[in-house]
């Protein structure tokens, strides 16, 4: 591993990822003179190579049967000299997509759901509080609420998981979300489906794995931030430059009021530090702190009825007094070595706490004309897990393999309740409850390369544990404790016709799990506690030069669907469901300095099996999309102009008439340096000025005691053009 200047760099992260069977990843560092050596499978790989200081290095590398290849990698560029994206022609795969560091570098972040926008990969979300809640997350025509049902899409940082089961506010809760600053991310793999062994609850309908950053390119980093709507930002680090020793600390702090009369209020702090310590060349041990909050005020979801009569602004509100608050800290402990036969071993730890507390009122004034129907939910949790994974890289026969093993731990202690409130005074307990809910698990995967790389095979079994112990307080007869496990298979075919012809045609299956509200297991201890999600994809992909596209068919079958217990703020299984439809990838490097890229989700059809007549998945779009075309190293600018865009949906499975609109939205973003280490960039969020809603529901509503009751549709209006602008000061680069 050579700088620009032919020197060798030491302690370059070396990183290859299988591109036909992806999810076994093997990791080295170059040594003093700049040399690594690395074990691999034949077939096709992608190569990323980090140091700080440099522009990353990724490329397409394709190793053949019993050949020794000497790879000499250069770093093209300084990382001061350089903070956009770098144009190449990206390696499509239908079951996996990758984000690097610099989609979130150039992204001006006036919200912070804008990180999951920034993905794409099919995924839908949207806000239906306005602000400091968590998403409303939808994929393949299913509504997964915050990410933990139907299916289930997985979040992890840096191997803890984000999704929180047994939550205040929905299985699978995604709101810690909240404490990621957008800065450190250094990539983002997304699994588009259950088809790796490596990851269980939650992941019925993918993964999304976030890694953050070790160190950053400079010692200082400050950036200043701001925009109409009252919105302001600010970013601050220190990353010491020390030999063998990667570190940062970083403080991300924000305020907007959002276009709301019921102004947002919304403030949140992050604070983000890690230490990485380099034994030697093939050992690394690490220490990660994170401390997050949030506050904020709601508009919640209005009458969409009342807004097209005049009585209500579609920015308007009903209850003042919705809103929440979350405080969050996890520590987090990491190893890694690299052994001498080229495998690999890697541990973590970690403790995290957090306080939760929302304030909501959906149905204003349905249930209790005389109080309101205002309720508090509050969720105080302590939550510990560990992982551990070793990767054999080994021949069965003439053939080349990669064996990945592991185990997973998350344990969770949590004070669940729902509250009765006037403003935000509680009046009563609906109910109060101590839950303990503990998942072990254990998987093996293995990919096997045969007839020099065309033809790779894989395989993987995962067994999950769950054990559920419930102290319900409000209502003691509901206590108790039981237990369920489930194993769950995986398998993946890539065949290559011909090295010459550039097509390889994909075959995956993954069967995936998520578990149910651990109050809801034991008061209903004869009904299912944890539902699968069947995947199966056929894909065909091809890379040309500078063009690669992907397009694949899949079936989801979900043994359970989950539907949200008011009562009680619990969730219970009901009927199996079905889906189909396609996908379609596309990237073109149109120049050295400008590419397109996009995709879209076209769901045929998502229903429930069985009954006297078809009952349809309801309340997520069956058409999703997204394009960018991005500008970057021309005369000094960087930039893209992206779109995405669903179709209108079904609210109400039975009655095609009740529908949510749809909408396209564009968005543009342009940088520039304006003098060494000095970065000037500006953003336009929803360009159109188009007027939509985030998300819509349809339920029954009264908004005064004394008005008539009402089944209508409720949303959360969309932000209009936001604006922002940010300078980037980066001093003392590395």
């Amino acid at each position: 591993m050579f700088d620009p200047q032919q020197q060798a760099v030491a302690g370059a992260a070396i990183q290859l990822k299988s591109v036909s069977a992806p999810f076994a990843s093997v990791e080295t560092a170059t040594d003093e003179q700049g040399r690594y050596e690395i074990r691999l499978a034949s077939g096709a790989y992608s190569l990323n190579a980090q140091a700080p200081g440099f522009v990353l290095k990724s490329q397409e590398i394709r190793v053949l049967a019993g050949e020794d290849l000497h790879l000499d990698l250069h770093f093209d560029e300084l990382a001061q000299q350089n903070s956009s994206i770098v144009i190449t022609g990206n390696t499509m795969e239908p079951a996996i997509d990758l984000r690097n560091a610099e989609i979130f570098n150039r992204t001006l972040f006036t919200r912070d759901d804008q990180v999951f926008q920034q993905l794409d990969a099919g995924i839908n979300a949207g806000q239906h509080e306005g602000g400091g809640k968590s998403l409303e997350i939808r994929r393949f025509e299913f509504n997964l609420d915050h990410g933990g049902v139907n299916g289930g899409l997985k979040v992890l940082i840096d191997d803890v998981q984000q999704n929180q089961g047994t939550q205040g506010h929905g299985q699978g809760y995604l709101g810690s979300l909240k404490a990621l600053s957008p800065e450190l991310i250094q990539d983002v793999t997304i699994i588009n489906g259950p088809f790796s062994a490596e990851y269980g609850d939650f992941s019925g309908l993918g993964v999304v794995h976030i890694r953050q950053r070790e160190s950053l390119p400079e010692e200082f980093t400050v950036r200043l931030q701001g925009g109409n709507l009252d919105t302001g930002r600010t970013f601050l680090a220190y990353s010491p430059d020390v030999q063998k020793v990667d570190a940062y600390l970083a403080y991300e702090g924000s305020y907007t009021n959002g276009p709301f009369e019921n102004r947002l209020r919304y403030r949140r702090d992050n604070l983000n530090t890690n230490y990485t310590k380099t034994v030697n060349d093939n050992e690394k041990i690490g220490v990660r702190l994170l401390f997050g909050r949030n506050d904020f005020y709601s508009s919640g979801q209005i009458p969409l009825d009342l807004v097209d009569e005049g009585i209500l602004n579609r920015f308007g509100y009903v209850d003042p007094t919705d809103g929440g608050r979350v405080k969050l800290g996890t520590v987090a402990a990491y190893y890694s070595k690299a052994l001498g036969n080229g495998d690999t071993f890697r541990a973590d730890g970690f403790l995290s706490r957090s306080l939760f507390d929302l304030y909501a009122n959906f149905t204003y004034y349905l249930n209790d004309p005389i109080h309101g129907d205002a309720f508090q939910q509050h969720d105080s949790r302590l939550q510990q897990g560990a992982n551990a994974q070793y990767t054999h890289p080994h021949r069965l026969g003439r053939a080349a393999a990669v064996l990945v093993a592991g185990m997973n731990f998350d344990d969770n202690q949590i004070n669940v309740g729902l509250y009765p409130r006037e403003g935000r005074v509680p009046t009563g307990v609906t109910t109060r409850a101590d839950a303990h809910v503990t998942n072990e698990a254990g998987y093996v995967q293995e990919n096997v390369s045969f007839w020099q790389g065309r033809l790779l095979l894989g395989g993987g079994l995962r067994y999950d544990e769950f054990r559920y112990d419930v102290r319900n307080h409000a209502a003691p007869l509901e206590s108790g404790s039981q237990w369920t496990g489930r194993w769950q298979a995986k398998g993946s075919a890539a065949f290559t016709p011909a090295h010459s012809l550039p097509l390889t045609i994909h075959l995956n299956y993954g069967r995936g799990i998520n578990s149910a509200d651990a109050r809801g297991v034991v008061e209903q201890a004869d009904e299912t506690r944890l539902a699968t999600t069947d995947f199966y994809q056929f894909a065909m992909s091809s890379n040309i030069g500078r063009f690669s596209i992907s397009n694949d068919v899949f079936l989801i079958d979900h043994s359970n669907e989950q539907a949200y217990i008011p009562d009680d703020g619990s969730l219970e299984f009901k009927g199996p469901s079905r889906a189909y439809g396609l996908e379609s990838k596309l990237s073109i490097a149109l120049t050295r300095h400008l590419s397109l890229n996009g995709g879209l989700t076209k769901v045929g059809n998502a229903f429930y099996r069985g009954g006297e007549h078809r009952v349809y998945v309801d309340n997520a779009p069956h058409f999703v999309a997204n394009a960018g075309l991005v500008l970057a190293g021309w005369h000094g600018w960087s930039g893209s102009v992206e779109m995405r865009a669903i179709n209108h949906y079904r609210l109400d499975g039975q009655a095609p008439s009740i529908l949510a609109l749809g909408h396209t939205v564009f968005n543009l973003g342009l940088a520039r340096p304006i003098r060494r280490g000095i970065e000037l960039s500006l953003s336009l969020d929803n360009l159109t000025n188009r007027d939509y809603y985030e998300t819509q529901n349809y339920f029954n509503s009264r908004v005064t005691p004394v008005a008539p009751v009402v089944a209508r549709i409720h949303g959360t209006a969309r932000y209009p053009l936001t604006a922002a602008v940010r300078v980037t000061f980066r001093i003392r680069g590395k």
